[in-house]
Formats: structure tokens, sequence, C-alpha cells
């Protein structure tokens, strides 16, 4: 008779069907540069040299705000050395969740999914305003009707959900179209400034003067925001052709090549106009600086492009954060903490189909809400809901390394050097938390100046976590035999982290 230690498992645990008689299972054959693609998408490149870079160095640094790339990209390195040691063993597609709960325990985990989840969602929903007011600004130049925000955000969300229903390598390819015509504008833009030398290429970001005046955390704040998403590499770990290597080299290439890629371009915005009209461009037209640099250098058509592509750019951005959400839906729910319908793959496009429906009925009741209200889609609608998932995120971010710190303790690995699991999580768990002051501090400003807005903030994130946590304590018996039958590998070890 065959028990649950002579079954051999799958080589990935996954999900329950609905009927709950058989694993569902994602499929792809994704590669490094696809997953890249997706995670660099979801930064919306464009997006970030339009938006809150002018915020960073209106509000922050100054002209010293690149640097605030940097620092950023240089301690999410750090948390990218833990995160990635601990792929090989993390046998479960769901990123903040499944690394947490391998360190921290099911319950953790768990919550640590539904924090994220939320994190996710309030994210998306707030890129669909300015994705929203973008597109009208578009339509309006061109001679169109103006119409209110959040009916473009709704016709945008009806595009996304089709793609999303699909199969994730479709969406691969639109991402892909649109990340490479927005990096291409930007480099021509980049090459034009310093060929020509601008107003005077800055020398703000290698001055330590310039670097820590005015509000650096500020500044932290917004370049921290422009990465979220980077570690989602991990949630397509069951739809790339070899997740050991695919996910810690995606991982570490969009990292390095996004932060490498804001760091460069915002100081070509700041030479655009030289160290002392840059500040006053930011201040004064923030909204407008970058396609006020592009017509001046590239010309009218460029002003064009850019201001089509700054569309494409979010619409991109929205796509991705849509994949993530889902998969984060579908993780979960074949976990027993959503309902166990939602873990179904598509038996056609192999995606999470259903899981991609629930998110697009939870942003359309988001801007249902704000569309009754009458909320300005950036200055209210955007800046709030980017502050609680800016919260929400960093706060996982700090989990998962103490969550890499404590696996690696209690399970050593005579091959990882001590860098990969001791010193490089440990570095990166207390440099997030000394980040995490600056960003609580500034909270109140991003959403208002409500300062009770911004503690229920962090109690909502605080408060969904519990009930994950709740949540996989109370699993359902249903649910328990099948995932226990997915638990443990040939020598009894266990491979689901969320098995009873």
């Amino acid at each position: 008779m065959t028990t649950l230690r002579d079954a051999p498992p799958p080589a990935e645990a996954q999900p329950l069907s609905p009927s709950g008689s058989s694993p569902a299972q994602l499929k792809g054959q994704l590669g490094v540069w696809s997953v890249v693609f997706m995670v660099a998408a979801a930064a919306s490149p464009l997006g970030v040299v339009g938006g809150p870079t002018p915020l960073g160095i209106a509000r922050g640094n100054g002209v010293g705000f690149p640097a605030a790339f940097l620092v950023a990209g240089a301690v999410l390195l750090l948390f990218a050395v833990g995160f990635t040691a601990m792929t090989p063993y993390v046998r479960v597609a769901g990123a903040f969740s499944a690394y947490i709960a391998e360190g921290l325990g099911r319950r953790a985990g768990t919550g640590a999914g539904f924090a994220a989840l939320l994190s996710y969602l309030t994210l998306l929903a707030g890129v669909y305003g300015l994705l929203g007011s973008g597109l009208d600004a578009l339509l309006v130049s061109y001679g169109a009707p103006s119409l209110p925000w959040h009916g473009h955000a709704a016709a945008a969300l009806v595009l996304v959900g089709l793609l999303g229903y699909r199969t994730i390598d479709l969406s691969g390819r639109v991402l892909a179209v649109g990340l490479v015509a927005e990096v291409l504008i930007v480099a021509v833009l980049d090459a034009a400034v310093v060929v020509s030398g601008g107003k005077g290429l800055s020398a703000g970001l290698f001055d330590p003067r310039e670097v820590f005046s005015g509000s650096p955390g500020i500044g932290l704040l917004f370049a921290l925001l422009s990465f979220i998403g980077f570690e989602a590499t991990a949630v397509f770990r069951s739809e790339t052709r070899d997740p050991e290597r695919t996910i810690p080299r995606a991982t570490y290439v969009a990292l390095v090549l996004v932060g490498a890629f804001y760091a460069v371009a915002s100081w070509a915005l700041i030479s655009a106009f030289g160290d002392a009209g840059a500040l006053e461009e930011a201040q004064s037209r923030g909204g407008d600086m970058l396609a006020d640099a592009t017509t001046a250098y590239l010309g009218a058509v460029g002003g064009h492009i850019v201001q089509i592509l700054f569309v494409t750019s979010l619409f991109a951005c929205v796509l991705s954060l849509h994949n993530v959400a889902a998969r984060y839906v579908f993780a979960l729910s074949g976990q027993g903490a959503l309902h166990v319908s939602l873990a179904a793959a598509h038996e056609r496009h192999n995606s999470p189909h259903r899981a991609s429906v629930a998110v697009s009925l939870a942003v359309a009741a988001a801007l249902a809400a704000a569309g009754a209200s009458g909320v300005d889609a950036v200055d209210q609608y955007y800046t709030w809901l980017a502050g609680f998932s800016s919260v929400g995120v960093v706060l996982l971010y700090a989990a998962t390394s103490l969550a890499a710190l404590v696996y690696f303790a209690r399970s050593p690995k005579p091959g990882l050097h001590w860098w990969k699991t001791t010193a490089a999580p440990a570095l990166a768990f207390l440099s997030l938390l000394a980040l995490l002051v600056p960003i609580l501090e500034n909270l109140p400003a991003l959403v208002g100046g409500n300062r009770l807005l911004a503690v229920l903030i962090v109690a909502s994130i605080l408060a969904v976590f519990a009930l994950g946590a709740v949540l996989a304590g109370r699993q359902s018996a249903t649910t328990a035999p099948e995932l226990a039958h997915q638990a443990f590998d040939p020598e009894g070890r266990k491979t689901n982290p969320w098995s009873p």
C-alpha cells in the first residue's frame, strides 16, 4: 500500500481543482527575459520617470533624488540575496506567502499572503486612476471631449480582464512590446540630453550635500514605491521552464536593470533643465516635466510619442499587477484560505481565469466607489492607494528577510555561503526597518495630511494579516487530505508549507 511517505509528490505543489480531486496546474514556458518583462512592466518605467521622479525632486531631496534610487536598489539587492537563496526550497508559487510560510510557519505565510494581496490590489486600483486621467488628457489633446477619468479606467479594466483571463504568454508578449517602446524613448531622450550637454549635466547625484538636502526620507519613499513588484518573479515559478535557475536570475536582472534605468533617467531629466531649473520645473510643472523635456530635446513629435507611451506604460503596469494579484488569489485559494473554486486553472489557456475575474471585480468596485465619491484621480485616489501599498509591501519585504534568517538557521544548507543565509538577510531586515521610519513619518502627507487615515492604513494591513493567520488555523478539513498528499518528498521531508 502506498503511504504519504512513499508517494512521490508533483514537482510543484499546486492548488486543488474545484472538485478537490486533483491539483490544478498552471503551465508555461517562461524564460528569464519573459519574467523580467512581466515584472519590469509592473514598475511602469515611463510612468515612474513622469510621476514619482518629479515628486521626489520637488518634495524630496531635489537634484540629489537620483541617489535615492541607488540606495533603495542597494537595500533591495540585499533583500534579493536571501529571497533567491530560498527559491529552490520553496515549492509553492506564492512569493511572500510561500517564503514567509517556510521560515515563520503556515499561519504567518497565509497572513502575509492576505497582506500582499491587499497591497497589490490597492496599488493596482490606484494606478487605474493615473491611467484614466492620462488617457483622458491624451484624447482631449487630439480633440475628443473630456470624460470622467473612471470611465476611461473602466474601459481599460475590461481589456486587462480579457488578457488576464487568457494565457500568461499572451500577456507577456503584450507587456514586452510596451516596455521596449517606453525604454527606447527614454533612452533616446537621455542620449539627446547627454550629447547636447543639457542645461549643464547635473552633479547632484555625486554631491553628498545635495543627496542629504531637503527631505531625503520622502525621496526614499518615492524611490521604494517605484520598485514595487520586482519580487513578483517568484509568483510565476509554476510557469517557468526551470524555476530554480530562472527565478533568481530574473530577480537580479529585473532589480539591477530597473534601478539603473531609474537612476540614469532621473539624472538626465534633471540635467535637461539644469540643477536650478529642474527644481523649479518639478515644483511648478511636475506633471508636465517629462513631456516638456521631451518636446524641448526631441521636438513636438517626441512630445506626442511620450504622451502616448505614458498611457501605454500605465496600461502595461496594470496588466502586470493584475496578473500578480490573480496568482495570489490562486495560491491562497489552493491553500484553503479563500474559496477553492478560485484555484481552478483554465483547461485551454492554462491561466488562473477565475482568480483573474475576482481581481477584476474587486478593482471595478473600487472604481465605482471612486466615481460615486468624486475624488480626484491623482491627488487623492492614486496617492492614497499608493501610500497604502508602499507600507504593506515594505513590511512584507522585512518579514520575508526575517523568514529567510529563521529558515536557514533552522535548516542549514552546507552548500550555501553564510552571506546568502545569514549576513545579507540580516542586513536587509535591519535596513528595511530603518527605511520604514521615514515612510511612516511621511504617510500622512501622502494621504492628504489625514493622520487618522494613515493610522487606519497601517491598522488595516495588520488586521488583514491577522485574518489570514486565523483562516490558516481553521483550514477546511476537506482540503487537508489533498494538501497532505502534496506535503512530502520521497524522503519524507515537507515540500508544502501549508500542509497539516
